[in-house]
């Protein structure tokens, strides 16, 4: 019964390596551990229960047993005060048989009073156990999902700066250099498809403003 808390206390103990060398998940092995103890601890709980119900029933036999002797000693003396010998003889015979029956009912009391004091102590033993095995379960369940975090992190930061990723940068910086020189090119050529009549067109415009400035000064001055 106790041998299930012995093993558990190992397992946890040993910092989860032979659970990871299994490849087990941690945390759903020491719910698992924790459950299993907890049954193991109803199930001594359930014995002790039964042990002291036998043990108090044990003492009120011992008890009844032992009144019947104080009893059978009464009424023998007073057998004797009343004259009546042969009354008296009977008496102390049955009180003889009840003193034998006294002694091995006290016996079985004792025995069952100490059987139930050491289920007490291991029942309270397990409980003190499990009490830290559960603090220790979540320090360990907490290690375990923080340990998972943080590999799952340096995968993530160790595939950044892995060849694919980096060439595939390479890549798409390559197309947005080439979508700009295509624009450049673009540019360039709209510029060399103007005609000739068109520059002149441009150069009259600009005649034309100057002019324009030049008329607005003079207003100014008048």
């Amino acid at each position: 019964m106790f041998k299930f808390f012995k093993r558990v206390k190992t397992v946890v103990g040993s910092e989860l390596n032979s659970l990871l060398d299994k490849a087990e998940d941690p945390v759903k092995m020491l719910d698992q551990y924790m459950r299993d103890m907890e049954s193991d601890i109803r199930e001594v709980e359930s014995a002790v229960a039964k042990q002291i119900a036998n043990e108090k029933m044990l003492k009120r036999k011992y008890d009844d047993a032992q009144a019947l002797v104080e009893k059978r000693q009464g009424q023998a003396e007073k057998a004797i005060e009343s004259g009546n010998e042969d009354l008296a003889r009977r008496a102390l015979e049955d009180k003889k048989d009840q003193e034998t029956q006294t002694e091995t009912l006290k016996e079985s009391w004792e025995r069952a009073k100490a059987d139930s004091e050491q289920l007490r102590k291991k029942l309270d033993e397990m409980k003190k156990e499990y009490q830290q095995m559960q603090l220790k379960k979540d320090s360990l369940k907490a290690r375990a999902e923080s340990a998972k975090t943080r590999t799952k992190m340096n995968h993530a930061m160790s595939s950044i700066g892995n060849d694919e990723s980096k060439q595939g940068f390479e890549r798409m910086e390559e197309k947005v250099l080439q979508y700009e020189a295509e624009a450049d090119t673009s540019d360039d050529m709209s510029e060399s498809s103007k005609s000739l009549d068109d520059e002149f067109e441009e150069l009259e415009r600009s005649d034309v403003d100057d002019e324009l400035d030049a008329l607005k000064k003079k207003m100014n001055k008048e």
